[in-house]
């Protein structure tokens, strides 16, 4: 698959992971419908971004929650693999951000697995975006956000926000604003957090 992206720019793709185990993926989901079928809409959305990213002409790596599986349905030739690091969301993010920027990448979007809607064209749209934009975001519904990137590191983004929340997406703003960044937004979409958050085709999943 061709990609828009000068050959010029060094871009890498975060992957967030969650190690799926029974019970401790998609809580809030579990909280109506059960650790089981919130296990399999998870493992289902997994697949899903799978399925948009694989083919995309830049480098990947999934930072996995728990502990790296080199055995499991991400293609290792396809993805780096590496262990999330940090107490929460943020110092995460920020340790993988980091390490991206430290092995020389000059381009990096981070998203999870959460985001049914998102396609391969809205991450290519990202990464387009960072040829003349100093950050993008893929505001959600929820006030939070399902992609963010950038072409230099910093922090701030990563501090003082109440993860989970419907203030991330402000906040992080908020910080665009106040380091005089030029920012781009993309479409806004739906993480799939709670049952009122699915599609049709995922209710019916189990």
């Amino acid at each position: 698959m061709k990609s828009n992206l000068p050959p010029s720019k060094k871009s890498l793709l975060i992957i967030f992971y969650r190690n799926p185990e029974l019970g401790k993926v998609k809580t809030r989901l579990a909280a109506t419908l059960g650790d089981a079928k919130a296990l399999a809409i998870y493992l289902y959305l997994a697949a899903h971004t799978r399925t948009i990213t694989e083919n995309l002409a830049l480098d990947k790596a999934v930072f996995y929650s728990h502990y790296v599986d080199t055995e499991d349905n991400w293609n290792n030739d396809l993805y780096q693999k590496h262990i999330q690091s940090g107490i929460d969301l943020g110092e995460r993010m920020l340790h993988a951000f980091r390490n991206g920027f430290k092995s020389g990448y000059d381009s990096i979007c981070i998203l999870g697995t959460d985001c049914y809607e998102l396609t391969s064209g809205t991450i290519k749209e990202a990464f387009a975006k960072l040829q003349s934009y100093d950050a993008v975001i893929g505001p959600a519904k929820d006030g939070g956000y399902y992609l963010l990137g950038m072409n230099t590191l910093h922090v701030e983004f990563f501090k003082n926000k109440l993860w989970s929340s419907d203030s991330v997406r402000e906040a992080t703003i908020h910080d665009f604003n106040n380091l005089g960044l030029k920012y781009y937004e993309l479409p806004v979409l739906t993480d799939i957090d709670e049952e009122r958050d699915l599609p049709e085709e995922l209710e019916n999943l189990v």
